[in-house]
């Protein structure tokens, strides 16, 4: 090849690779970064998020954790998104007092439920109970079989870990059976039941466990059988807060070190805009999405209910 042909060869190739070099830096500046409750990996990776980046013409990116472990990755800035989706009020409490919230919208809602393996060898046992048949034994009775392996989550980093101690303390009192809660769940941090929160629903599918706390959504998305709770036990209905909910409570110390006393919030998802939001008009697009017609409805065909409450 002449010395001349070589030279403009270079050049063309040169300018091609800074050309690619723009391209991928407008196409990494287009990601659209959404954080949330690990709970919600179904919906929001399947459904909520590929539906508005098609919308939008952008790449959405969503990251689950715990929702408290997710708050206090956002306060740091260890982690930065566009958009978080706790569940209840309390992780974004964290980043209010971080000041990287200002307010935060309901939009969904759901409930505890007692989920379970339909292959283990209790499931004939827990179908009896979900059928409502007369000769079914409690559940809170069967949860306290000494062979049966129950999963639960952080009661630290994650609210679920949380709830589900709110659940059996309520249950002891609905049912008026005092020792319920440390019959089933045993510590408060009992490391033979906790389990990170994005892959309890998985080792319960795998026959890992044998049942497991869950919420209702992501329980229904993930296709997996459960029992309901009354309402007096579930969480989910927040005229019962200040009446019933609030009589339960317990202390724990949290990932600083410091001792809080624990008190239950009704089930509710909230989205937020962070302040340090690399885009923050396509997150306030995206938190409008979901109270949408289209986003209520694909929270609905993945198991969850309507907002309740208001902005907090």
């Amino acid at each position: 090849m002449p010395v001349v042909n070589r030279f403009f060869s270079a050049r063309l190739a040169g300018a091609l690779l800074l050309l690619a070099g723009h391209a991928a830096v407008a196409h990494a500046a287009d990601d659209f970064r959404v954080t949330y409750a690990g709970s919600m990996g179904v919906v929001m990776d399947k459904a909520l998020g590929p539906a508005f980046a098609k919308a939008q013409q952008v790449n959405y990116q969503g990251q689950g954790q715990g929702a408290y472990g997710m708050a206090n990755l956002l306060a740091s800035k260890k982690v930065v998104a566009d958009v978080f989706v706790s569940i209840t009020p309390g992780p974004i409490e964290v980043l209010q007092k971080a000041g990287l919230v200002d307010k935060a919208l309901p939009v969904a809602s759901t409930s505890m439920v007692i989920a379970y393996n339909p292959k283990g060898k209790y499931a004939q046992v827990f179908d009896a109970i979900r059928e409502g048949k007369a000769d079914a034994q409690p559940w809170w009775k069967v949860l306290q079989t000494p062979s049966l392996r129950f999963g639960r989550t952080d009661p630290v980093t994650d609210p679920q870990g949380q709830n589900i101690i709110f659940t059996m303390m309520l249950a002891g009192r609905y049912y008026q059976q005092p020792t319920l809660s440390k019959n089933v769940l045993g510590e408060t941090q009992n490391p033979q039941q906790v389990f990170a929160e994005g892959g309890l629903l998985s080792r319960l599918e795998a026959g890992q466990v044998d049942a497991a706390s869950g919420y209702e959504s992501a329980t229904r998305s993930a296709g997996l059988p459960f029992i309901t709770l009354p309402d007096e036990i579930n969480l989910s209905n927040p005229t019962l807060n200040d009446s019933w909910y609030s009589k339960v409570s317990f202390t724990i110390v949290d990932a600083k070190g410091q001792q809080k006393t624990l008190h239950p919030q009704p089930l509710v998802f909230y989205a937020a805009v962070l302040k340090n939001a690399p885009h923050p008009e396509l997150a306030q697009k995206f938190v409008q999405f979901m109270q949408s017609e289209q986003g209520q409805q694909l929270f609905k065909q993945n198991g969850y209910g309507q907002p309740k409450g208001g902005a907090i």
